[in-house]
């Protein structure tokens, strides 16, 4: 990156994409000028700044921390966020991703690099060798391009914006912005800007770069929906959500610009974070595709599918639990039957949703917490003993260390406590790793429909280990290398065939 100072080069090549506003930049550079205090997207309209007078910044949070402040005019808080940073630091991505989920909103420095098994010092000098900045600067960096967005965009009062945004309280955020803008927050709201939205909702805009595979990825998510919790209607993806003793209502869909609109209905204003954090993960919002498909294109096996379907996302989970109900539902099942035990499950176990949040659309229940699982009878699962015991003993299991599912300190302990857990092997566990844990490289070797879409002219199909052996060309983006290979495999021939993949599956 052209983060400053950086060789000569590196600037003329900065140079020439703000002065040509490249929207390929977007994202991927800030560029700050001295003689303003502000720093800019490249795609910025206004007049481009002398070449001596530009810095360039690998982050926001970079540019925020050497005192530059936001450029109301092109408003960095929208530009997509980019992971350029993984493969190059796994340990950035995976603090990054800990802090967009409030890894520092209850702790420092010190309990986020144990938590990653690095020391506090290594995981600084990591962030300002690769963001330009140190984790506590992005941790405030994200607070305030969120607070500065709910200011344009929603009718939120300046108290709830420094709620929604994760401010402590209302006069750090006015001292925050008062330091940065130079005057209040509530001056930045513009009269002609108008909220979108239903009256009853709040809704937000979050960039991603494109091309994006919408069609996949709906079709990923209907086939897969839970009756009662989740639905994909037209172009938008609905679901039920609860953080802490509420519940509530989250629409995502698809708008112009490279974006999606979200739109949430929840009573506690505060979950606004974890929901949009929750959002980015599932939508896998933070991909580089143009970076992720030039490597695996490198691979003449992939390069096609790849040019076919360049846009591509690895569909994430809402919840962990969520999705290790499912994956342990499925065994030796197929998708559609895996998927009726679930809406079943919710509806013997689930918590109904408040009338003021029902919308007649089909969602009725938010998915049973664990410790409801935990304490049901083997008897109420419409499945074999075995697997309905094994249901309850993984319930128990994240019941007493919810944590389980947080990102750690490397790929290979991520599955292996996993792999601990009961009724999870090492298909379940990678597929967790790559939907929930959001770790590009997890890899389910074991999975049929990979091993079905590798197969060659003569319909032989590999080994897992035979596959494991190609896909080491594919690191560190192994997972989006399954979606291609998903996308392209042929189905099976019949429901005998696929109800066959499921039993070799699990």
């Amino acid at each position: 990156m052209c983060a400053s100072p950086m060789m000569d080069m590196d600037r003329i090549a900065c140079y020439r994409a703000i002065s040509t506003r490249d929207a390929r930049f977007d994202g991927r550079l800030f560029v700050g000028v001295k003689t303003t205090g502000i720093y800019c997207r490249p795609i910025c309209p206004a007049r481009t700044p002398k070449f001596e007078n530009v810095l360039f910044f690998a982050s926001a949070a970079a540019a925020q921390e050497a005192g530059l402040r936001p450029c109301l005019r092109c408003r960095p808080e929208t530009s997509p966020e980019l992971a350029f940073w993984r493969g190059t630091s796994n340990t950035v991505s995976r603090a990054l991703a800990l802090i967009e989920a409030g890894g520092l909103d209850d702790s420092d420095v010190e309990g986020l690099a144990e938590r990653l098994g690095v020391g506090a010092r290594q995981l600084r000098r990591l962030f300002r060798q690769h963001v330009g900045a140190s984790p506590l600067a992005v941790a405030q960096t994200r607070r305030v391009l969120l607070a500065k967005q709910l200011i344009h965009e929603t009718r939120l009062s300046m108290a709830e914006v420094a709620l929604a945004s994760g401010f402590g309280s209302v006069r750090r955020f006015n001292e925050t912005f008062r330091d940065l803008f130079g005057r209040p927050p509530a001056t930045l709201r513009r009269s002609r800007e108008r909220a979108r939205g239903e009256a009853d909702a709040l809704s937000v805009r979050l960039a991603y770069r494109p091309p994006y595979d919408w069609e996949a990825m709906l079709s990923f998510l209907e086939a897969r929906a839970i009756p009662g919790v989740e639905l994909v209607a037209g172009s938008s993806y609905k679901r039920s959500i609860a953080f802490g003793k509420h519940s509530g209502v989250v629409t995502v869909t698809p708008a112009g610009g490279h974006r999606v609109d979200v739109t949430v209905r929840f009573p506690d204003i505060a979950a606004l974070p974890s929901i949009i954090a929750r959002v980015r993960r599932v939508f896998d919002l933070a991909a580089d595709p143009d970076r992720i498909g030039a490597h695996l294109a490198q691979d003449p096996m992939l390069a096609a599918k790849v040019a076919a379907r360049p846009g591509l996302r690895v569909p994430g989970a809402w919840d962990g639990f969520e999705l290790a109900m499912r994956a342990i539902c499925g065994q030796q099942i197929t998708v559609p039957a895996a998927t009726r035990l679930l809406g079943r499950m919710v509806r013997d176990h689930g918590t109904p949703l408040t009338p003021s949040i029902l919308d007649g659309e089909g969602l009725t229940h938010v998915f049973p917490r664990p410790e409801r699982i935990a304490a049901a009878a083997p008897a109420s699962f419409a499945m074999p003993g075995a697997r309905a015991r094994a249901l309850i003993a993984l319930a128990a299991a994240i019941s007493a260390d919810p944590a389980i599912f947080s990102r750690g300190a490397s790929l290979e302990q991520a599955i292996a406590k996993l792999r601990a857990l009961p009724g999870i092997g090492e298909w379940t566990a990678q597929y967790i790793a790559m939907r929930e844990l959001r770790e590009p490289d997890a890899f389910p070797a074991a999975d049929v429909g990979l091993l079905r879409a590798m197969a060659d002219a003569s319909g032989r199909r590999p080994s897992p280990q035979e596959l494991l052996a190609q896909a080491e060309r594919w690191r560190p983006w192994r997972a989006y290398a399954a979606l291609q290979l998903w996308a392209a495999g042929a189905p099976p021939a019949s429901v005998a065939e696929e109800k066959a993949d499921a039993r070799e599956a699990a």
